[in-house]
């Protein structure tokens, strides 16, 4: 029998810091640039995603800048590690990739390397990675997330067809986070204040009076919240699997290395959960 071939090793893409700029007090954009994103292509779905690599504090890589030799060569402490970031916009005349960072001041890895980025600055990162874009033969869509899904639910407004029906809920913890998107949807902006993350998007999914029709929907955020609105559509409102793009881009109490590594059986539970026993998935 002939032997599989192994898996090609994925070469991560290297790009500059072209310009920055502050959204929000909790937002903030860098756009990169430059000739090695000549190949580089994010314009089939609306929440395409690339992983940034960010070195070990004090640690030299060789160049050529090499994953898989740095992977085999240094001890695991020293690896990259990866942060994850929605695609807000992606450019391919100018080659140049937008991100928008949720920062919460000295917190966190990326979000202080954010504030901190200047033009020149090299960046390298592997992706894209994706898979939703809204179906344009949908009757409806159904939009909700809170600031770590604003970016991809302002590129799926943005990519609606003209007169496109949709509801879009974006929770943020103030006024002062909304964003003006180019749609002529209706953003509902949601302000948490000193609610739990997530509570007031619970709370205006459910109210929603859906409209007849098939619906398409994209609902992301913090874990625990995403948990209960999979149950509202899934098996309150008995939406198809097929239908939904849903999941928790983070979660709170862990750090990105903590919940990807737990993401996969999180979301097993919960479906299986939910699935077979829907009064359970509500504890």
């Amino acid at each position: 029998m002939a032997e599989r071939p192994g898996r090609k090793p994925r070469k991560p893409h290297t790009a500059q810091v072209v310009r920055t700029e502050r959204l929000t007090p909790h937002m903030q954009r860098v756009v990169l640039g430059g000739e090695g994103l000549a190949h580089f292509a994010a314009d089939t779905c609306t929440d395409h995603y690339v992983k940034l690599l960010f070195g070990a504090p004090g640690v030299t890589y060789p160049e050529p800048f090499d994953l898989e030799r740095i992977r085999a060569e240094f001890p695991r402490e020293q690896w990259p590690v990866t942060r994850t970031y929605t695609v807000r916009d992606w450019n391919p005349e100018q080659h140049e990739l937008t991100l928008d960072f949720v920062i919460h001041g000295d917190e966190g890895l990326a979000g202080p390397w954010a504030l901190r980025a200047r033009p020149g600055e090299t960046v390298r990162f592997m992706g894209p990675g994706g898979a939703y874009a809204p179906d344009p033969q949908a009757d409806w869509h159904l939009l909700a997330g809170d600031e770590s899904a604003l970016p991809a639910i302002a590129r799926a407004l943005e990519a609606l067809p003209p007169g496109a029906r949709a509801h879009a809920f974006v929770e943020v913890s103030g006024p002062e986070e909304e964003q003006k998107i180019g749609t002529e949807v209706q953003v509902v902006w949601l302000h948490r204040g000193e609610r739990p993350v997530g509570e007031a998007l619970l709370e205006a999914v459910r109210a929603l009076e859906f409209p007849d029709g098939r619906m398409h929907a994209f609902v992301h955020g913090e874990a625990g919240f995403v948990k209960e609105l999979r149950r509202l559509l899934r098996v309150e409102r008995e939406v198809p699997r097929e239908d939904l793009s849903i999941s928790g881009y983070w979660r709170l109490g862990h750090n990105e290395d903590g919940w990807q590594a737990s993401k996969r059986e999180w979301n097993a539970r919960i479906e299986a959960e939910q699935e077979s026993d829907p009064a359970a998935a509500a504890a």
